[in-house]
């Protein structure tokens, strides 16, 4: 996907979360590819630190629907924060991260899933029974080694970080990045 189309996102985003805060925020979803099927995640940082992370993981609905719904709920129902202020909004800034396909990743055990891992490049979606996590491939920057990754990736889904079991599940994906500047105005 082109930088322009990118850009357009990164302001339907934006424009979405300053809508529900009471500022303007019109912009033009015209083009015939946010209808085509599309899974993202909106990410929003502040100052550098997380500040909400939501998003979808299969395409299940127009790629400008995914992209609204997400940017709002990380902006608002982000259960590890509290709903963003009018006062954060300049200060914001919104990553997008646009999914693959996901594939099944097969596996003999512990060791060899963790050697099929690509750092850096794999999202990664753990299932067990009714526990789940996933971390987009972001994530590897501040866990760069897969068995570390791979314990916090546990923890998310709810489950110990040295737990193994039949019936574990793996799939992964890539994204395509796109990322606002820097509101302070200092390099990405």
């Amino acid at each position: 996907m082109s930088e322009e189309r990118g850009n357009i996102m990164l302001a339907i985003a934006r424009a979405a979360i300053a809508s529900r805060l009471g500022r303007s925020g019109i912009v033009d979803e015209s083009a015939p590819w946010l209808a085509e099927p599309g899974a993202c995640f909106v990410t929003l940082t502040l100052h550098g630190e997380l500040r909400g992370c939501i998003g979808s993981l299969e395409p299940y609905r127009s790629l400008l629907m995914d992209l609204k719904e997400n940017a709002l709920a990380a902006a608002f129902r982000d259960p590890r924060f509290p709903p963003l202020g009018e006062r954060e909004l300049t200060s914001v800034r919104v990553e997008l991260s646009l999914l693959s396909p996901v594939s099944p990743i097969s596996f003999r055990d512990e060791a060899d899933a963790l050697a099929q891992l690509r750092p850096g490049v794999d999202g990664v979606i753990l299932e067990y029974g009714r526990n789940r996590g996933t971390f987009l491939p972001q994530v590897w920057e501040q866990l760069p080694l897969p068995r570390e990754f791979f314990a916090h990736l546990k923890r998310k889904a709810g489950l110990s970080p040295d737990f193994w079991a039949d019936g574990l599940r793996l799939s992964r994906y890539t994204v395509e990045k796109f990322k606002e500047p820097d509101p302070r105005g200092t390099a990405p």
